[in-house]
């Protein structure tokens, strides 16, 4: 039975580039130009939480998208996502802008150190006082690994083998101190009790690292831990860690299955399903009628090109798509072969219905680099209110995390429009519960080795 008093999770999906999730968005008329200032972020950053938002969260590569033809020039002449600035300036600078938003970054378990990213975020953590989230993701493709020294990326399984023992030195590392450790009696000379600060120690297959860390844990305890793995190893992996899941689920029915197996996962972890919120992706267009909507959506889809879609989708499948007949099917042998999100290609499998989809069924139904990729909802507060709240009840969904069609327009009109609307039907919150992220997420304060399973 649906809890009367559960309330849907706003979260802004952002992209430290010179465009949004839609890599059409630069050419918007009323797109800004600016993304290269903190200026750019910091307005969204202000609009998210003056509509009660959560947290914001960037999404984020570790190279353009090259993979296509093997070549940049594409991506960089259509600018398909061609920029790609390193999130954590940025989100630090929209912390010192806000008071309680969220913020959240994207940084890679396969091309960083586990100290290195412990460190990062928890600096973060202590400078917007308990605001700080990771998303943890395992990196997708070769343009990456060529990037970091290496001549391919991990294989899918071993990229998940790294990310569960890179989760245990970071968690541990932010175990290291306990959360009175600082006594700072500056009378008996005293900065902190040495018994409350421990060694890592840490001896894997992958890593070793010994601590102490260096960073004392935040209001919050410790940064939340965000990450979208939806198929195979990477539900696994998700179901284990994750406090926030980010899905990406086209459409109610998908989102429903995709729902019920990720909670199914979670308590086959040992965890309960309460615990973890799943938000999907969403674009949503709205006016203050149906045919405004419309018309904004249309111009909005005329702002896509071929480019788009064929870069990204090669991208994010590791497969240069380029190579292929658009009406070749692919076979099992090379359908396991596909590196990348592999969840895209299930998706795409489900969607069309065909056990071996095509190069065109890839590009009509991953529905990569268009608006119809994500959850889509077009038209007044009333109808958008409408379909959120049929995803939510249902449910296929514990919140949604809103895609920007352009910058910074899309969000600001989600906040003057859809906010009030939700709010009114207290499906939103009207004041932050807390100060820090994990209140406003209703997640309690993480304590030392309360992650060990």
């Amino acid at each position: 039975m649906t809890n009367p008093a559960r309330q849907l999770l706003l979260i802004g999906f952002l992209q430290a580039q010179n465009c949004s999730n839609y890599p059409g968005s630069w050419r918007h008329r009323d797109a800004a130009a600016d993304f290269l200032t903190p200026a750019y972020y910091q307005r969204v950053a202000r609009t998210l939480e003056a509509g009660k938002f959560q947290m914001a969260f960037f999404d984020d590569r570790l190279a353009i998208p090259d993979r296509y033809g093997d070549d940049f020039v594409e991506t960089v002449r259509h600018g398909v996502r061609a920029v790609k600035l390193d999130p954590i300036p940025l989100i630090t600078a929209m912390g010192l802008a806000t008071e309680r938003l969220g913020l959240g970054a994207t940084y890679s378990t396969t091309y960083y150190e586990p100290f290195h990213v412990a460190r990062v975020f928890a600096t973060l953590d202590q400078l917007t006082a308990g605001r700080a989230a990771w998303n943890v993701v395992t990196s997708l493709n070769d343009s990456e690994a060529a990037n970091f020294s290496q001549d391919a990326h991990l294989g899918h399984d071993a990229r998940y083998d790294r990310a569960d023992e890179f989760m245990h030195v970071v968690l541990g590392h932010w175990d290291t101190w306990e959360p009175d450790a600082i006594v700072l009696n500056r009378a008996a000379e005293l900065f902190a009790d040495p018994a409350k600060v421990h060694r890592l120690n840490h001896e894997g297959a992958w890593f070793q690292s010994r601590g102490p860390f260096t960073v004392p844990p935040s209001a919050q305890g410790r940064p939340v831990v965000i990450q979208a793995g939806q198929s195979g190893r990477g539900l696994e992996f998700a179901a284990r860690w994750a406090e926030l899941v980010f899905a990406i689920n086209p459409t109610l029915e998908y989102a429903r299955r995709s729902y019920r197996a990720m909670k199914d996962a979670i308590v086959a972890a040992g965890r309960e399903p309460d615990s973890v919120a799943i938000a999907p992706a969403a674009f949503v267009v709205v006016a203050e009628t149906q045919a405004e909507a419309d018309e904004k959506a249309a111009y909005i889809r005329s702002l896509h090109r071929p480019i788009d879609t064929l870069a990204l989708i090669s991208e994010v499948l590791n497969y240069d798509f380029a190579a292929r007949d658009l009406d070749a099917p692919f076979s099992d042998e090379e359908l396991a072969a596909i590196g990348g999100l592999r969840a895209i290609a299930d998706r795409v499998i489900t969607i069309s219905g065909n056990p071996h989809p095509t190069t065109r069924d890839f590009v009509e139904h991953s529905g990569r680099g268009t608006i119809d990729e994500l959850a889509l909802f077009v038209g007044t507060p009333q109808t958008v209110a409408d379909g959120m709240e049929e995803w939510f009840r249902t449910p296929a969904c514990d919140g949604f995390v809103i895609a920007a069609t352009h910058v910074p327009g899309s969000h600001e009109d989600f906040v003057r429009l859809v906010v009030p609307e939700l709010q009114r039907r207290g499906l939103h919150q009207t004041e932050y519960r807390g100060a820090t992220l994990r209140e406003n997420l209703g997640l309690p304060v993480a304590r030392r080795g309360d992650w060990k399973r």
